[in-house]
């Protein structure tokens, strides 16, 4: 009966700040992203295009980002050639929320909940764009092996991040940890 309630309460936390935290991001893009007179991506879609852009200027692989004329997203230029669009699916929030609502549903402390997860959504942020770096270079140099890197590979890295600090959080953080 204990592990049933457990199990309830978990789904209901979880759904809740999920829809929640949703929410909030759907309204955040309804008010910030534009298709006309011009198109414009929110503005943390345009921020992780411009953190990339500044990592990979860093590390000496020249590259430019720009809005698209056409479309909500930003497009990633190695030199003078194209590479990649980066879209607000790109830019980790939904898997940030995916990772926030997981930890507020196996909750721990309110400092615990609130520190892990403002370091675990820096983790995923930088994963990411190292994760969109890795991926421009790849596809410029491999564009036939698109499918795989972009849709398997890549997806891979960020969700094992994920998972990674969903495990470190239920073994050190959690209230379910001390009632094993």
């Amino acid at each position: 009966m204990k592990k049933k309630k457990t199990i309830i309460k978990f789904l209901v936390k979880f759904f809740v700040a999920y829809f929640v935290l949703l929410g909030i991001y759907s309204i955040y893009l309804k008010q910030t992203q534009q298709k006309s007179p011009v198109f414009s991506c929110s503005p943390i879609t345009q921020t992780v295009a411009k953190h990339t852009e500044k990592v990979a200027n860093f590390l000496g692989y020249p590259t430019v980002v720009q809005q698209s004329p056409d479309e909500l997203s930003m497009l990633f230029f190695v030199g003078d050639i194209y590479a990649i669009p980066i879209v607000e699916g790109c830019n980790s929030v939904s898997i940030i929320i995916l990772f926030l609502s997981f930890i507020i549903a196996f909750s721990g402390s309110l400092k615990a909940t609130i520190i892990f997860g403002l370091v675990g959504t820096f983790i995923i942020y930088v994963i990411n764009i190292l994760r969109i770096l890795a991926l421009s270079k790849l596809l410029y140099m491999y564009p036939e092996y698109q499918g795989v890197l972009h849709d398997l590979f890549f997806p891979a890295i960020i969700y094992g991040t994920v998972f990674i600090l969903w495990v470190i959080w239920v073994n050190k953080f959690s209230y379910l940890k001390k009632t094993k």
